[in-house]
């Protein structure tokens, strides 16, 4: 009843006629909480369920990892490989950075955000992001030698597990990933082409009220932070985090293990995951929806918070939530 009633005051913004919330805590592979806040689709009083897909935004980047990581097993490309490799239309100056640089944001090359001309209306996508970087003749610097952050990155690296695979991005991880784990709500979603079942819409605060703003130029960028996805479905990806029946042992190992320090003295990064402390972890944010997943392998405990609104930040909200239920996190 306690660990009810402190729930309920972490949660509390989240309920009512609000943009809402998924919210899991997994202890050894089982659900011990479970709840689905406020509403979906505002406009049309469409309540969150547990099956409710949030846009992930940044979360996508452990699939987009985790498919590298599937060829890689395959010997069909190595983590080593220079981007050019796959992509031979990257500039001489990113001649250097390979696949392992862009999983650890250590390649250097600039951000495809700051290079989107201001007057373009059309969204932009994965293979736009190689003609914006094509564009440019300098680097943020060398490949390897420091961390920048880097969203083009990943969608570089849907492109190299497409032109590696044969199979576009989208449907790489449907058949190669989502399918195999009986994700079936979860989609790589491209308009016109796919779509996204019990969906989530994005809103901003304004004037004391909510603004739908789903999607922006960079809404449709896959690799990056395209994936819609749901609390039940997450479970299931938790659970082939912790086995090999997605991926080998020492591949789920080289994604967690820390590759690179970051901004943050107390965060290192690995393939898609930031390592701190005891947790793995990684946030989503995009314009619309706040997103964190953050587990702690050794005490098999996960918290997941899906959330399709501007704020807050969900990421203290899941600490808070982890110590309720495990009081040492």
């Amino acid at each position: 009843m306690r660990l009810e009633r402190r729930l309920e005051e972490l949660l509390r913004r989240y309920r009512g006629s609000v943009p809402g919330a998924g919210v899991l805590v997994l202890l050894n592979g089982e659900p011990i909480v479970r709840h689905a806040l406020g509403m979906a689709d505002l406009e049309l009083e469409v309540p969150s369920t547990s099956t409710t897909n949030y846009r992930l935004a940044s979360l996508t980047k452990q699939f987009t990892a985790a498919a590298v990581l599937m060829l890689s097993e395959e010997g069909v490309l190595s983590l080593d490989d220079p981007v050019s490799n796959w992509l031979p239309s990257l500039p001489e100056f990113g001649a250097g950075a390979t696949l392992r640089h862009l999983l650890t944001h250590t390649s250097g090359l600039l951000d495809y955000e700051e290079l989107i001309p201001p007057e373009r209306a059309a969204p932009v996508r994965d293979a736009d992001v190689l003609r914006l970087i094509e564009s440019e003749k300098r680097t943020h610097f060398p490949p390897g030698t420091d961390y920048r952050y880097s969203n083009g990155g990943y969608a570089l690296l849907a492109l190299v597990v497409q032109a590696a695979s044969g199979l576009s991005f989208a449907s790489f991880l449907r058949d190669r990933i989502f399918m195999p784990l009986g994700m079936s709500g979860t989609v790589a979603h491209e308009e016109g082409v796919s779509t996204v079942v019990n969906r989530a819409y994005g809103y901003s605060p304004v004037d004391g009220g909510w603004k739908r703003t789903d999607q922006n130029l960079t809404s449709a960028v896959l690799g990056d932070g395209g994936v819609y996805s749901s609390i039940e479905d997450l479970a299931k990806w938790d659970a082939a985090l912790c086995d090999d029946r997605l991926l080998r042992l020492e591949s789920l190992r080289l994604a967690f293990t820390p590759a690179t320090a970051t901004d943050d003295p107390a965060t290192n990064y690995g393939f898609g995951w930031r390592i701190t402390g005891e947790t793995v972890w990684h946030s989503g944010e995009s314009i619309g929806f706040r997103n964190v997943i953050v587990r702690w392998p050794e005490r098999r405990l996960t918290v997941m918070l899906l959330t399709n609104r501007d704020e807050p930040e969900p990421y203290p909200t899941a600490l808070a939530i982890a110590k309720l239920v495990s009081p040492r996190c």
